[in-house]
C-alpha cells in the first residue's frame, strides 16, 4: 500500500555528457523545492541511438537561428547546483530488478528518444512521462517547433504523455497550445519553457491525489522526423522574409511613422446574443489611441474606462468618457502613474466604486478606490506582490469573491497570454487571497488570457478570454461559459468564438465588455 504523504521518487532518463537545458533547469529547481517530490536518480541512456541525425545544412540552419533569436541567460538553478552530486547517476542498461528495487521510484520523467525497456516500466507504480518535444531531438541537433514555424501554424502544440504498466502506447494526459513564433529556435526554446509549467501542474496533482487521470485527452501522434533538405530551404525563405518585415515594422515605430493599432466598436447587446457585424466604428485620434474599454453605468449615464496612449508614448494611462450613443465623449484622465497601465475594470460594491487596473510594471496586482466620479482615485489594496499579473477581473458567485487573472513564471519570456489562475478572496480589501489547487486552470495561448470581465447573464457566467495564435497579440476573442469553480475544480467550455474578419481592415480583436443592454469591444487595425 501507497504511503500517500511521502514525496513522489522521481528520475530522470537523459543522455549522458550533455548541457542541461534551460527548460531542464528549471523543472529541476521546482521539483527540489517542494517537498512532495524527491529528484531520486539520472537513468542515463546508453542505449543506441533511437533517431537519425539530420543534414549539416540543417545543423548550420539552427545554430543561425538559435545565435539570430533565440539566445537567452543561463538559468542559475542555485538549488539544484547545491544537490546535484547527491543524485545518483546510472545506465540504463544497469537498471535491473535490484537497483530498482533501492531506488524505489514512483515515476521516470524521459528527455530522450525511445521507449523505456517493459521491465522498468512495470515496476514504476505512475510509469514513464514524456514531453512529446523528448521524441524531437537527436544526440546532436533538436529539431522541436521546426514544422510549426516552417509551416506558419496558428498554434504549436504540446502533450504530456504518460505510459504504465501494460500499455502498448503512452496516452496523452494533458496538452497545450502555444502561440507560434516566426523562429523555430524562438518557438523551440519558447514551449519548452512554458511546458515547465503544464508539466509541474500535472506532477502537482498527482502528488494530491496519487492517480492519474483515467482517460486519454488526446490521442499520440508519431514522433516528427528530422526536417529534410527542401523543408529547410523553405523555412530560411519564409523565416527571412518575417525577420524582415519585423525589422521594418520596429524601424518605424521607432521613429514615429506607425499609425494607430487599436480602434474601438460600439453596439448593442449582450455577452451571449452580441453582433460585431452590426458595431460602429469609435476610431483612434492622433492624441488619443483606445483599447481595453469597459463600459460602467453611474447616475444613469454609461461611461467608459479605458487605456489610453499616443504613438509617441512609452506607457499608458487610464482615460475615462461618456458614451454618447457611438461616440465618447473624453473627460479626462482617470488614473495615472509613472508605470504602465491599461485593462481598467471598474466595478461597484456597497456604495463603493472600484477599479482593478493591469499594474504589472509595478509587479503587483492593485484596487483603487473612487474618491470622486470619475476622476478622483485613492490606491485601497494591494495583492500578489512580486507576481506579474495582467487583465485581473474579479466577481462573485455563489456568495464568494473570485479573481482570476495571467501571471507570467518566466525566465527568459515574459509572457501573459498562456496562463489563467483563480484565486478566491474575501473582495476588493484582497486581506485572504486562495489560490486554486490546480493553478494554472487553464493553459493555452489561444484561451488562456482574460479579455474583459467576467459577465452574469440568465444564471450563467461567461469568461471572455483572448485567442492568441497565428503570431498576433489578440488575434480573436472567444466566449469561455464557466461550468463548475471552487478551490477544488475549474471547468469551462467554448461557447462562441469570434475573429477579425466582422469589418474590413481588421487583423485582431482582443477585449470585450458589455453592461446595460451595450457592448464594445476593441479591434487591431492591419497596418
Amino acid at each position: 500500500m501507497q504511503d500517500e504523504t511521502a514525496s513522489l521518487r522521481i528520475g530522470i532518463l537523459l543522455r549522458e555528457q550533455r548541457r542541461f537545458e534551460n527548460w531542464e533547469l528549471r523543472l529541476f529547481e521546482k521539483l527540489l523545492a517542494d517537498s512532495r517530490f524527491e529528484l531520486t536518480a539520472f537513468i542515463i541512456e546508453d542505449r543506441p541511438p533511437a533517431t537519425p541525425e539530420p543534414t549539416r545544412l540543417y545543423d548550420l540552419v539552427s545554430y543561425v537561428d538559435n545565435r539570430l533569436f533565440a539566445r537567452q541567460p543561463r538559468v542559475e538553478a542555485p538549488l539544484f547546483r547545491s544537490r546535484e552530486a547527491l543524485i545518483e547517476r546510472l545506465p540504463v542498461t544497469q537498471v535491473d530488478a535490484q537497483a530498482l528495487d533501492r531506488l524505489h521510484l514512483d515515476l521516470v520523467l524521459r528527455h530522450e528518444p525511445g521507449l523505456l525497456p517493459d521491465t522498468i516500466v512495470a515496476a514504476l507504480p505512475f510509469g514513464v512521462w514524456a514531453l512529446s518535444f523528448a521524441d524531437t531531438h537527436s544526440r546532436k541537433a533538436d529539431w522541436t517547433a521546426f514544422a510549426d514555424s516552417s509551416s506558419h501554424a496558428p498554434v504549436t502544440n504540446v502533450s504530456l504523455r504518460v505510459r504504465c504498466r501494460g500499455q502498448a502506447r503512452p496516452k496523452t494526459i494533458a496538452s497545450a497550445a502555444y502561440n507560434t513564433k516566426f523562429s523555430a529556435a524562438r518557438n523551440a526554446a519558447f514551449v519548452k519553457e512554458k511546458a515547465v509549467i503544464l508539466l509541474m501542474r500535472e506532477l502537482r496533482r498527482l502528488a494530491d491525489t496519487r492517480s492519474i487521470r483515467s482517460e486519454a485527452i488526446g490521442t499520440v501522434t508519431p514522433g516528427i522526423e528530422a526536417p529534410h533538405a527542401g523543408e529547410i530551404g523553405a523555412y530560411i525563405l519564409k523565416t527571412s522574409w518575417s525577420a524582415a518585415t519585423r525589422l521594418a515594422k520596429s524601424a518605424q515605430a521607432k521613429l514615429g511613422l506607425r499609425s494607430a493599432m487599436w480602434t474601438l466598436y460600439s453596439g448593442y447587446g449582450g455577452v451571449d446574443d452580441f453582433d460585431p457585424a452590426k458595431t460602429v466604428e469609435i476610431p483612434p485620434t492622433p492624441d488619443s489611441i483606445k483599447a481595453d474599454p469597459f463600459l460602467f453605468q453611474h447616475a444613469g449615464e454609461n461611461y467608459v474606462f479605458y487605456e489610453n496612449y499616443t504613438t509617441h508614448d512609452k506607457r499608458a494611462h487610464i482615460a475615462v468618457g461618456r458614451l454618447e450613443g457611438n461616440r465618447i465623449e473624453p473627460l479626462g484622465k482617470a488614473l495615472q502613474c509613472d508605470y504602465h497601465l491599461s485593462f481598467p475594470f471598474v466595478f461597484s460594491h456597497g456604495d463603493d466604486i472600484y477599479m482593478m487596473p493591469e499594474s504589472h510594471q509595478a509587479r503587483r496586482l492593485e484596487i483603487w478606490r473612487c474618491v470622486e466620479f470619475p476622476l478622483k482615485w485613492t490606491l485601497h489594496a494591494t495583492a500578489l506582490d512580486g507576481l506579474s499579473p495582467v487583465d485581473s477581473t474579479m466577481f462573485q458567485h455563489q456568495g464568494k469573491w473570485w479573481l482570476l487573472t495571467n501571471l507570467s513564471d518566466h525566465h527568459a519570456f515574459e509572457d501573459h497570454c498562456s496562463e489563467l489562475y483563480v484565486f478566491q478572496v474575501d473582495g476588493p480589501a484582497l486581506k485572504s487571497v486562495v489560490p486554486h489547487k490546480t493553478n494554472p486552470v487553464v493553459i493555452g495561448s489561444a484561451i488562456a488570457r482574460n479579455a474583459g470581465r467576467v459577465v452574469s447573464r440568465n444564471g450563467r457566467l461567461y469568461r471572455p478570454s483572448q485567442n492568441n495564435s497565428r503570431g498576433i497579440y489578440g488575434f480573436g476573442l472567444n466566449i469561455m461559459e464557466i461550468e463548475q469553480l471552487d478551490l477544488e475544480t475549474y471547468r469551462e467550455r467554448m461557447v462562441r468564438t469570434l475573429t477579425p474578419d466582422f469589418k474590413k481592415g481588421l487583423c485582431g480583436c482582443h477585449h470585450f465588455d458589455a453592461a446595460g443592454g451595450r457592448f464594445i469591444l476593441d479591434a487591431r487595425m492591419n497596418h
